[in-house]
């Protein structure tokens, strides 16, 4: 069912009025990659590099969002395009409110990244792609969830049995596989001084 009968009502204070007030932009960091790629854990450390440089920001992770908003959805195709297409609208808001936003979900589908990112304004919207071999990923495997998937207690598995698009073209490549979490951490916030979303 769609929403009938609403009204969009504009706040007297804009976007470009909070990110002054933040001596800082908004745009969304979207952390895609593989499960075990390394997505949560550089997100992390990124949240925790921008806290320590004054830098408001807020981190949405796969499975935080799942405990709650996003709880009714399975892992099906369409559950997934509307998992990633509630997230897009989280981040969002988010970036209106003038909060730098990291998310770190699998995405697996090209098409789904592609509508969250027609959602920002030119440059708002940084794909991160944390690439990462899967036989890497799966010798990880962090949760468990590679070795359930190849008994088949889980079923459409990205990776296993279920496709991961990798990004055209990212604004950002990280090869968590090759590069230290220091290097992978150093890699976002130099590109988010290059591109002056960030000036400490």
């Amino acid at each position: 069912m769609k929403s009938t009968h609403i009204t969009w009502h504009d706040s007297e204070i804009s976007k470009e009025d909070r990110q002054n007030l933040n001596h800082h932009q908004s745009p969304v960091l979207w952390f895609t990659g593989l499960s075990g790629s390394g997505k949560s854990t550089l997100s992390v450390e990124v949240e925790k590099a921008l806290y320590e440089r004054g830098v408001h920001a807020y981190r949405l992770d796969g499975d935080n969002i799942r405990h709650g908003l996003n709880k009714n959805l399975g892992f099906s195709p369409e559950d997934r395009t509307e998992n990633i297409r509630r997230i897009g609208e989280v981040a969002k808001l988010m970036n209106d409110a003038g909060l730098m936003t990291l998310t770190a979900f699998i995405s697996p589908y090209r098409e789904d990244r592609d509508n969250v990112r027609a959602l920002f304004n030119e440059g708002e919207f940084i794909e991160v792609y944390t690439k990462c071999s899967l036989e890497e990923a799966e010798s990880r495997d962090p949760k468990g969830l590679y070795k359930k998937a190849r008994s088949g207690e889980i079923k459409g598995f990205t990776g296993v049995d279920a496709p991961y698009e990798e990004p055209n073209e990212p604004e950002i490549i990280v090869e968590t596989d090759k590069q230290s979490l220091e290097e992978s951490v150093q890699e976002v916030m130099d590109h988010l001084h290059r591109i002056g979303a960030i000036s400490i």
